[in-house]
């Protein structure tokens, strides 16, 4: 069935640190080779959605330079494409957005034009693969106004995120955001399937009252008048809020269980082909259970780690437990453990940069030590 997405790339969340400073968290490097935003648009190409517009406000640039080219994720072609879509400047108040449907309001004109009858909505900052004609053939057989993906978890912080409660037909009976004694642990994942012409009708509807949120100004408000439904996902899932969420999810893809679910189940991860040469390895080098991208020279010892591209890694130097982003040179005889470096981070000959499990280091752009 016919539908269109909606990427919400907006949110800028303090949890990612000085990582997020100078880049969207969409754009977050994840896995080495991916940026967050690539698992959700390979979603929608991969469920057959051929239009996908991407709404965002805070350092735009970092996603632009990502996702300029569609062919990446197969949308390049005719009716088809990747859109990026910012604050409206002529008719709103101020430069920016007021709420999540808002957001939504003010490029209403993607969903005005479109002629196609569905509407898929996620947020751009979570890791999950799932195809989403699945949940609009579900959606279609309840004869919903409205479905939510929801995990049924306890790994997470339920007082971090919205919670339902449904019935035995998994009919949404009640929704909390952030509850401090949460009732259920049915996780919303923040997507949605909406019918395109009842979610202009209700964008506009709450507009007119100066409401802005998905979650409070329809969710919870209509949850009685409308039918609104749980889909229940179980696969693997990770919202991408923090530091120790980052660096968890490159960690879990060191997992050769949740590396097949994400990687080789469904479908490849689409992502910008970088024209890097072969990783490089010196003949006293060792790799244990960790990715590597290409341009990496590997000359020293790195275990359980996820290395981007164009890192170089110095004789007798030591990477364990970690995450090192593009461009990163780690000198002969350093070493790192338990940190996230960023992108072009040095560390001299000999120096230490040492975390725990429970207190990541993090190291910020361009920094030397």
């Amino acid at each position: 069935m016919r539908a269109v997405g909606i990427i919400l790339a907006g949110t800028k969340k303090g949890g990612l640190g000085i990582l997020a400073s100078h880049r969207n968290n969409a754009a977050m490097p994840v896995g080495g080779a991916y940026k967050v935003i690539d698992f959700n648009l390979t979603n929608m190409s991969e469920s057959g959605i051929k239009s996908v517009a991407v709404i965002s406000q805070y350092n735009t640039r970092s996603l632009s330079d990502h996702i300029s080219s569609s062919k990446w994720w197969n949308f390049g072609r005719k009716n088809s494409g990747i859109f990026l879509l910012t604050p409206d400047m002529l008719n709103s108040d101020s430069f920016s957005f007021k709420g999540t449907a808002d957001a939504i309001y003010q490029n209403i004109h993607f969903l005005t034009k479109s002629t196609d009858p569905y509407v898929v909505i996620t947020p751009a900052d979570q890791i999950i693969r799932v195809n989403y004609q699945d949940v609009i053939k579900y959606h279609m057989e309840k004869k919903a106004d409205i479905t939510l993906l929801y995990k049924d978890t306890n790994d997470v912080d339920l007082t971090n995120y919205g919670v339902m409660e449904l019935d035995e037909d998994s009919r949404l009976i009640n929704f909390e955001e952030k509850p401090l004694e949460p009732q259920t642990s049915n996780v919303s994942l923040g997507i949605y399937v909406f019918e395109r012409k009842l979610l202009i009708e209700l964008l506009e509807e709450i507009a007119k009252e100066g409401r802005n949120s998905i979650v409070d100004d329809i969710i919870i408000r209509y949850r009685k008048r409308l039918k609104i439904y749980g889909y229940r996902f179980d696969g693997y899932w990770k919202a991408i809020k923090d530091i120790k969420n980052l660096y968890q999810a490159n960690m879990d893809f060191l997992n050769p269980k949740i590396k097949y679910e994400i990687f080789e189940e469904k479908s490849y991860v689409y992502t910008k082909a970088k024209d890097d040469p072969p990783v490089k390895y010196s003949r006293e080098c060792s790799v244990k259970n960790s990715i590597l991208n290409g341009g990496d020279i590997i000359n020293g010892n790195v275990e359980n780690s996820v290395l981007s591209r164009k890192v170089f890694v110095g004789e007798g130097a030591v990477i364990k437990n970690s995450v090192i982003m593009e461009g990163c040179t780690i000198g002969r005889d350093a070493v790192v453990e338990n940190a996230i470096l960023d992108k072009n981070v040095l560390i001299s000959s000999g120096h230490k940069v040492i975390g725990s499990a429970d207190d990541i280091k993090v190291i910020e752009k361009d920094y030397i030590i």
